[in-house]
């Protein structure tokens, strides 16, 4: 096993703590700017408390779980590699979005599921044009800290990389090309002569797909499980991050953080790296 203590709160007197809590005769390794790995740990209850209590971000994990173990890594965008929720902006941007958060609070109360909810929110953006799509992507999308860093390490390791969301193609194949990510899976509004209709063309992508989509790639690349990574921040993620060999929680809502495998809070997504690498 070791241990993998990362975020910008660190400072040496946290590190001195957590070496005391650990066991004596440990040595600390640097490996980036802000995480190290610790080996031979014990009272890992009172370090994990520790590192809550502090921001400080914390994970054991197995030593055969490395960066060059795995194949595939499918992610979320909205909130997940990138910093906005797509549809909350776009409402804002049109002066819509009282009306769009009241639906997505029935959702979040169990009154509608996703397909519902985004098919509703959706209707409400019916005549806009796509250069209202333009200036969110151009104003507003932004991508995480460490997404970049991530990818690289994904494609340095031979790792294929699926974006899944439950947001729209006109984000998501932008997304893809910004990061070069290998394939790119979201829903498609329907725009006629440069306006939305308020349609959503085909399935919609929800939890459940999400999980699907991970699985088709994964056999189709003759993967195990095992070898499988997925990064969300949402409920409708846990699907997908229960099929897969890791879940990694970025930034996520408690629900979320409770049944990944490992969660990130105080770091970036190249906190990924940090944790697989050796």
């Amino acid at each position: 096993m070791r241990l993998v203590v990362q975020g910008s709160a660190i400072r040496q007197a946290h590190l001195a703590h957590i070496h005391q809590l650990s066991a004596t005769s440990v040595q600390f390794v640097q490996i980036a700017a802000h995480a190290y790995y610790l080996a031979n740990q014990t009272q890992v209850a009172a370090v994990l408390a520790f590192c809550a209590e502090q921001h400080i971000d914390c994970a054991y994990l197995p030593d055969q779980q490395v960066l060059q173990k795995f194949g595939l890594c499918v992610m979320d965008m909205d909130s997940t590699l990138i910093s906005i929720e797509c549809i909350d902006e776009i409402a804002d941007m049109v002066g819509i979005k009282p009306q769009v958060a009241a639906i997505t609070e029935r959702a979040m109360q169990g009154e509608l599921d996703f397909a519902q909810s985004l098919r509703e929110r959706v209707a409400l953006l019916k005549g806009l044009s796509e250069n209202d799509l333009m200036r969110v992507l151009d104003e507003r999308l932004k991508l995480n800290p460490g997404a970049t860093e991530w990818i690289a390490a994904c494609k340095k390791n031979n790792i294929t990389t699926l974006l899944v969301s439950g947001g729209f193609t006109f984000f998501a194949e932008r997304v893809k090309a910004m990061l070069g990510l290998d394939y790119a899976v979201s829903n498609r509004l329907e725009i006629i002569d440069g306006k939305l209709t308020g349609q959503v063309l085909g399935d919609i992508v929800d939890a459940q797909r999400k999980a699907d989509e991970l699985c088709k790639l994964r056999d189709a690349l003759g993967l195990t499980a095992t070898q499988t990574i997925a990064i969300g921040d949402g409920a409708n993620d846990l699907k997908m991050m229960g099929v897969a060999g890791i879940g990694v929680a970025y930034h996520a809502k408690p629900v979320v953080q409770a049944q990944a495998t490992y969660a990130l809070n105080h770091s970036g997504l190249d906190g990924v790296v940090n944790l697989l690498s050796t």
